[in-house]
């Protein structure tokens, strides 16, 4: 894996003039680690193309293009590395400082990013927005909401209201049982990114590395968890936020990034569909 340059940390401060409020680095995260077993193991999803351009870099490239984003630093995996290097120099991503190795779990390869920036020397109240790299569509809205939601909470996270009633459960036999209903206007679905102050979610996660029960999906749930006292907030989200899980979400992707690049023309739809059909057909040879 490579690193490309050290880390904003005091270069932003440089160019205000006495009367301006000094600004912290805001570091994007990009997790790419995964190995997507609900996917297709042999065809890495961060790198399938969808609107004739491969996932990890749009998700790259939401962050790239926001002017309050200072510094990206991506996570990958093994099976994936050589590529997202080949990507980050093709696209010119400038503020890709590092590509660095994740580990084992979405939280291995957090830490692994958490401790580069330490041992860059990242200051505490930097702000931290980690993003999963197959969300391609974030809004620079919900970016933007985040960095802002720090400066008034230590943690913030994109998320979007339930439609849906939620039913918490617990076990009895083999099956499973209604325990509590919360009410619907309390309830939302966690995206990403998830944003944190550096110092903040550094001792989130040192308070959870002794528990053998540390398992965490995302990385509000190791603040919630670890550093209760500590609120996280609600930054709104979008449905367009897509998590690319399954290839069935592959249509609804290419669907999203029309009405953001706008519609194909005819060979390009032609030629696409084709694309998307072998590949299922492939998958179903398997």
């Amino acid at each position: 894996m490579c690193e490309k340059s050290s880390v904003s940390q005091s270069e932003q401060t440089k160019t205000q003039s006495p009367s301006q409020t000094p600004t912290v680095p805001v570091v994007a995260v990009v997790l790419a680690a995964g190995f997507g077993t609900r996917f297709d193991p042999d065809n890495p999803k961060q790198l399938v193309s969808v609107g004739g351009k491969e996932i990890v870099v749009w998700s790259i490239e939401a962050f790239e293009n926001d002017p309050r984003v200072t510094d990206v630093i991506v996570v990958v995996n093994a099976q994936v590395g050589d590529e997202v290097e080949r990507l980050v120099d093709a696209n010119g991503f400038g503020k890709v400082r590092a590509i660095i190795p994740g580990g084992a779990e979405r939280s291995d390869s957090t830490q692994n990013a958490l401790q580069m920036l330490a041992d860059a020397g990242i200051p505490g109240d930097a702000k931290i927005l980690i993003h999963d790299a197959v969300r391609p569509f974030v809004e620079r809205r919900s970016i933007d909401g985040c960095i802002d939601a720090l400066d008034e909470f230590e943690a913030a996270t994109v998320a979007v209201a339930s439609t849906d009633t939620v039913l918490l459960t617990g076990d009895l036999g083999d099956r499973k049982v209604i325990h509590s209903v919360p009410e619907r206007p309390n309830t939302f679905r966690a995206q990403t990114p998830q944003a944190f102050r550096f110092a903040t979610i550094r001792k989130a996660y040192a308070a959870a590395v002794d528990d053998p029960d540390f398992h965490p999906t995302d990385d509000t749930r190791v603040v919630v968890d670890y550093l209760p006292d500590t609120p996280v907030a609600i930054v709104a989200g979008a449905e367009t936020n897509l998590k690319i899980t399954t290839l069935a979400d592959i249509p609804i992707a290419e669907n999203i990034a029309e009405s953001i690049r706008g519609p194909r023309t005819r060979e390009e739809a032609k030629e696409r569909m084709h694309a998307v059909f072998a590949e299922a057909f492939n998958q179903m040879r398997r």
